[in-house]
């Protein structure tokens, strides 16, 4: 069993996760010295809903449930669970573990993470339904009380890392850290978890250092002294460092340097398919856009528009000439591996001149202009893939002013308080459950239900379509696979039908993995695993 299961397959993987399991077995401790083209900015696991940040908080932080090498959900802080009734959960808490600093995992560090994610700054806040009651049987049982049947319940619950109550109480940490926290907290910069690791030093933007848990309730399957991450946001000084054996492993290998890595007998790439969708988002929520030449009205409430921006854009030129190959256009906001009646939708053809005609008839024959935000170092060639987007609208007319930035200060500013901060945007997203209700509910859904505070948690431009929602409800209650499957499919088409987001593709993914790294791996239902050895240097 690898220390963090989920996050070693490829196709949710990234290579931060990827570092843990590196070097099993041999006898000889290593340093395993790793670079990413983002920053890990804090230590709080509930800051920040991203997959590479929630991979290193992996390493220290541990849930109730993980993942196994097929994606499966197996017992991890909770040994056990039972449904007594359609809608009671228990848990049977893991006796004997120790946080970082000695103290004893019990209940109360289950009952207060789930108060701690669900409140205010969190940016999980929907990984537990807002009517979930959790109770307290004794130190090591729990019960979750629902108002509805909710099947997916543990599937969601992937990524929810449990805190220590005392600790954070002690250290004024009890409230979760905002992604736009402009002050660092004391769990920001510190932690304690109950993981295979700890951190030794973290100096955001510079370096963090994480060091194995002698206490670890798990028995070790690598051979490491420490994992040292640098952030390195150029991606000639990323690869540079990786050919010169300055790191081990570096993700993303840029796609220019894939062939150069491959060929230089220091290093190699590992290829593989990727769970996240990227899209582009717009605000349809405000009556007039942040970021907009046009006063007093908001363009994208205009269906006419949005489907406009959708036909300006060619995948399969960004394909082609940006991703070199190395991506899959979607016709969905969900990875064809994730929802089998995926093939059963087309994409709308890339029409620039019925584009052009489609402004004119919502009154904006000269277009407009409107910012982007879009990070620049969160996804294979994310500037790249905006700019050409810019490219594409400028044919129709529109003007975009392009703001691409370091992914910690673009979450910052998309995720303000107070309502998000951006009028047209560029996001990546996997569901952690590996469901399509995640997606239905946290992006797609609306952001205004009374009864669901969740609901639309990540939907940055307010789409809003109560019938999705109302369908959205019954898939998650649904057991039977075929009728969920069909409930689902009618939730998408109403969001096609509405242009409300415009899906672009799912990424390959590429690491750079040195030759003193060694490699062994094998193809189990469609994931394809990888596992290592470091050598002796």
């Amino acid at each position: 069993m690898s220390v963090r299961q989920k996050l070693f397959a490829t196709t949710v993987a990234t290579a931060a996760a990827l570092i843990a399991t590196l070097a099993i077995l041999p006898a000889s401790a290593q340093t395993l010295r790793y670079a990413n083209q983002g920053d890990l900015k804090s230590l709080d696991p509930y800051t920040l809903r991203e997959t590479t940040t929630t991979a290193h908080h992996t390493h220290i932080y541990e849930g109730l449930v993980g993942r196994d090498r097929q994606l499966k959900i197996i017992p991890a802080l909770a040994e056990s669970w039972e449904t007594p009734e359609p809608t009671r959960w228990r848990f049977h808490l893991r006796h004997n573990v120790k946080f970082h600093n000695g103290d004893p995992f019990t209940a109360d560090d289950v009952i207060f993470s789930a108060e701690r994610v669900r409140a205010k700054g969190s940016n999980f806040t929907s990984v537990i339904p807002p009517d979930a009651k959790f109770v307290k049987v004794d130190d090591y049982t729990v019960d979750v009380i629902l108002t509805s049947p909710n099947p997916i319940l543990i599937t969601q619950w992937d990524g929810w890392l449990i805190m220590d109550k005392k600790w954070c109480e002690e250290h004024n940490a009890v409230a979760p850290t905002p992604a736009s926290a402009t002050t660092p907290s004391y769990a920001s910069l510190n932690e304690n978890g109950t993981g295979p690791f700890v951190v030794e030093s973290h100096q955001p933007g510079v370096k963090t250092v994480f060091k194995p848990f002698a206490g670890w309730w798990r028995k070790p399957e690598h051979n490491l002294k420490e994992i040292i991450f640098t952030p390195i946001a150029s991606d000639a000084t990323r690869v540079a460092a990786l050919l010169s054996g300055e790191v081990d492993v570096i993700e993303p290998v840029p796609i220019q340097d894939i062939a150069r890595v491959n060929a230089s007998g220091n290093a190699k790439v590992l290829n593989g398919p990727e769970l996240r969708t990227l899209f582009i988002g717009m605000d349809q929520q405000r009556d007039e856009l942040l970021y907009s030449n046009i006063k007093g009205k908001n363009p994208f409430k205009d269906i006419r528009v949005r489907e406009a921006f959708y036909k300006a854009i060619d995948v399969e030129l960004i394909k082609t000439r940006v991703m070199r190959g190395l991506s899959t256009p979607s016709a969905l906001m969900i990875a064809p591996e994730l929802f089998s009646l995926s093939k059963d939708f087309t994409r709308p053809k890339y029409d620039p001149d019925g584009a052009k005609k489609l402004l004119t008839e919502a009154g904006y024959p000269d277009g407009f202009e409107v910012t982007m935000d879009c990070p620049n170092d969160r996804y294979v060639n994310d500037a790249a893939i905006c700019q050409a987007v810019v490219g594409m609208l400028a044919r129709i007319g529109v003007k975009v002013n392009l703001l691409a930035q370091p992914k910690q200060q673009y979450f910052a500013k998309v995720l303000k308080p107070g309502g998000y901060q951006t009028s047209f945007y560029m996001l990546g997203w996997q569901p952690g459950s590996q469901d399509s209700h995640n997606v239905l509910h946290d992006i797609m859904g609306c952001r205004d239900d009374p009864k669901d505070s969740t609901r639309g948690e990540a939907n940055l431009g307010g789409y809003c379509n109560k019938e999705l929602d109302a369908l959205t409800d019954k898939v998650l209650i649904e057991t039977d696979t075929a009728k969920r499957e069909q409930l689902i499919k009618q939730a998408f088409e109403i969001g096609i039908k509405d242009y409300g987001y415009i899906p672009l593709h799912q990424q390959a993914l590429a690491w750079g993995v040195s030759n003193k790294v060694k490699l062994s791996q094998r193809a189990d239902n469609q994931v394809l695993l990888y596992w290592a050895t470091k050598q002796e240097e």
